[in-house]
């Protein structure tokens, strides 16, 4: 197989790729949701992921309202930027001689939160093209492009450098892919020591299967939402050692709180996370783990 050069956004044939990844996608490239367009436009930081901490309910009581829309806007973004710097927290010390690897990286907010954090360079990979070359567009503009560089590649088999890596991440991704694989290539990517850190949702196996609110999220994302047991078993089998855990749960509630109250940005499904988050099916969780 042929490895594209690391500038810029590059193609590489996937040769693991399956119909379902293909779905993912067309999923991703087809995307336009204002709840992840609109708050991006605030500050070119585009997230998709969900937000963590207190929300100022009062932007709910702004009586004009565009405004109130605005405030609304922003507010969500302020948790999911929290969340984000959360996780770039995470990654340990880090120096601008490292370099950093961001899977399924989206639209590329969490690449450039590491950073302007720690001032490392960053590779992102995303399946979906249109999100590879709308954050390479973002790092153009920002002029960080020759630090920040995203791929078109499947995240099971990036095709970077091994051992390259001083630290690692999934921000709400690894519904999409088989955790011995993604672990897989994380301690591949990974220099010994190397951290990896994942914010995710998972189901609470203590209560059995998924629950019908996790059967539903599964759907409205075209994803397969793993049970907690399953990520400590996979990093076990793949030199990943947790050092810190974190159960986000109740800290998220306040963004789908107050996401549920935005008509411009309501998907339908912030009822069944508030249901599942509540009834303890589901959780959000923050797992730090060491390349051993």
């Amino acid at each position: 197989m042929t490895i594209a050069p690391e500038a810029g956004t590059t193609r590489l044939p996937v040769p693991s790729q399956s119909t379902y990844q293909t779905r993912v996608a067309d999923y991703w490239n087809a995307e336009e949701n204002p709840v992840n367009l609109e708050l991006g436009k605030i500050d070119d930081l585009y997230h998709h992921h969900y937000g963590i901490g207190d929300a100022d309910r009062s932007v709910l009581d702004e009586p004009d309202p565009v405004r109130r829309r605005e405030r609304i806007t922003a507010e969500l973004h302020r948790l999911e930027h929290a969340q984000a710097e959360l996780l770039a927290e995470r990654l340990g010390p880090l120096t601008p001689d490292d370099r950093v690897f961001d899977a399924g990286c989206g639209r590329g907010g969490g690449s450039v939160v590491a950073h302007l954090r720690h001032g490392c360079e960053a590779d992102g990979v995303t399946l979906s093209e249109k999100q590879a070359a709308f954050a390479n567009e973002q790092a153009r503009k920002r002029g960080i492009d020759d630090r920040v560089r995203y791929h078109c590649r499947n995240m099971l088999d990036t095709g970077l450098p091994s051992g390259a890596f001083a630290a690692s991440w999934n921000n709400e991704s690894t519904m999409y892919v088989e955790l011995d694989l993604l672990f897989a290539e994380h301690a591949r990517l990974l220099r010994r020591g190397g951290r990896y850190v994942v914010i995710t949702g998972c189901y609470n196996d203590t209560y059995g299967r998924a629950s019908r609110e996790v059967s539903l999220i599964n759907a409205h994302y075209i994803c397969d939402i793993h049970p907690r047991s399953a990520y400590f078993r996979a990093m076990a089998r793949n030199r990943l050692v947790p050092v810190h855990v974190q159960d986000l749960t109740e800290a998220t509630i306040p963004y789908w709180e107050l996401r549920r109250e935005a008509d411009h940005l309501v998907t339908g499904i912030e009822d069944t996370f508030l249901t599942a988050y509540r009834n303890g099916s589901f959780q959000y969780l923050l797992i730090a783990a060491d390349r051993v």
